[in-house]
């Protein structure tokens, strides 16, 4: 995660919690931002073969073993881009970046807003810049696996336009951040904690209506696919959810990648289910049934306020560690990188260098949590499913299993790897769960839909 990137995570930590998407358990180093295409034909215009009864998790021996190098290069990458990160930090400190660009902020202008119009930009396109060659890593290892098919020129407008989100959304927080600091440099960490709640609320509301339309292109899925728009419809419907077929999408999603999903985010007015063209093409429709209402499955078992709670609790956390630390670290390091004190604008990259390290070490505690949910969510998708679709069970193992060999799933993940950056259930334990999980069998009531 590049810096700018935490500014956000951390100040607006609702948008790496949601979407919760399925796919994402393919890669536990997928990033939490979407930066995952001409449109893949319809099911009707290319009809798919009979799928393959599953009964455990497979793959070829050719893709076995690349899945294997792959998550090896996901777990060393995930590693290494943090302590990468910690460096870019460091040299922006040592260097006296940060302290420079104060200066030239606050020669401009004598008003704090626009001391932090100058200053932000100037430090978050720094940091990412510094940061950029982690980017451009990991997406030539996409593009070598197969996993992205996205040119250089395309990606690179992806990024140009990330960073303008972050600056305009970065240059807001860190204004009311040291203004908050001036205020009160003993209680700043817990104002500014109410401050970015309805913050973190406001950009999960139109992240689906603004963010991500400017980096895929969406449609009515009615149009592209009515049958599936009306399975979608009837599994809703058994949810008791409200989602009508308006604000059912299909997304253009193969011009950029391979991987496979569909979502449901927002809430209220921008609430809305969104189906990757990539999922059509290679899915049936009960599999999508059965990904989409996985999804649901997030919503109906309130995932989403709970982790926007646990958000909540992590900021909070987050934040007085980073008080109770910072003031030691500017009084052993401050006068070597010219940092006047907390409430000087130099001092943002020393308190991210902070949140950085807390935010790494808490990592374990919030992948625990997204399996847990992630977990409920599988359950829940089989239970929605079940009489809807026949052999539903079969069918959610085979969705499972097509998500794995696209999107190259480990076969014996690392136990560390998952314990440390694994923010869905690994897939082998996903398709086994799917096969073995039937209350009714037995004469039992399943938990969640009764």
């Amino acid at each position: 995660m590049n810096s700018s990137r935490l500014i956000l995570a951390a100040f607006a930590v609702a948008l790496s919690l949601g979407p919760c998407r399925a796919a994402n358990a393919a890669s536990p180093a997928a990033s939490a931002f979407m930066q995952q295409t001409p449109p893949a034909a319809s099911p009707a215009a290319s009809p798919q073969a009979p799928p393959q009864r599953i009964t455990k998790y497979t793959l070829p021996p050719d893709r076995y073993q690349k899945a294997r190098n792959l998550a090896r290069i996901h777990f060393r990458f995930a590693l290494i881009s943090f302590v990468y990160g910690l460096v870019v930090l460091w040299l922006v400190l040592r260097w006296k970046f940060a302290a420079k660009y104060r200066t030239w902020a606050e020669n401009k202008s004598s008003k704090r807003f626009f001391q932090a119009v100058v200053f932000s930009p100037l430090l978050i396109l720094t940091i990412d810049i510094f940061e950029l060659p982690t980017g451009v890593y990991e997406n030539w290892i996409s593009r070598r696996y197969g996993l992205s098919v996205q040119g250089w020129r395309s990606w690179f407008w992806d990024w140009t336009k990330g960073e303008l989100i972050a600056i305009i959304i970065a240059t807001i927080l860190i204004w009311i951040l040291y203004a908050v600091i001036r205020k009160s440099q003993r209680r700043w960490w817990f104002y500014f904690w109410l401050v970015s709640l309805p913050i973190c609320l406001f950009l999960f509301f139109v992240q689906p209506l603004i963010s991500a339309p400017l980096f895929f292109k969406f449609e009515p899925l009615q149009q592209k696919d009515p049958a599936l728009t009306a399975s979608l419809e009837r599994m809703v419907q058994h949810a008791g959810e409200d989602i009508p077929p308006e604000r059912m999408f299909w997304m253009g999603a193969a011009e950029k990648t391979t991987a496979l999903n569909a979502y449901v985010t927002g809430f209220g007015a921008s609430k809305r289910v969104v189906v990757f063209d990539t999922t059509i093409a290679k899915m049936s429709t009960p599999q999508i049934v059965y990904v989409a209402g996985h999804e649901m499955g997030h919503y109906v078992l309130e995932h989403i306020p709970k982790l926007l709670a646990f958000g909540a609790v992590f900021l909070f956390v987050l934040f007085y560690l980073g008080y109770r630390c910072i003031g030691w670290v500017l009084a052993r390091w401050g006068p070597k990188w010219e940092i006047r004190g907390l409430d000087d604008w130099a001092s943002l990259p020393a308190l991210l260098l902070l949140l950085s390290i807390f935010s790494f070490i808490a990592s374990p505690i919030a992948s625990a949590c997204s399996r847990h949910y992630e977990h409920q969510a599988d359950q829940y998708g089989l239970e929605i499913t079940h009489g809807l679709t026949p052999d539903s069970n079969q069918v959610a193992a085979q969705a499972f299993q097509i998500l794995g060999d696209v999107d190259l799933a480990d076969p014996e993940p690392n136990p560390v790897a998952v314990f440390l950056f694994y923010s869905h259930p690994p897939i082998p334990d996903r398709v086994q769960f799917a096969l073995t999980y039937d209350p009714w069998s037995k004469g039992e009531q399943p938990e969640f839909v009764k």
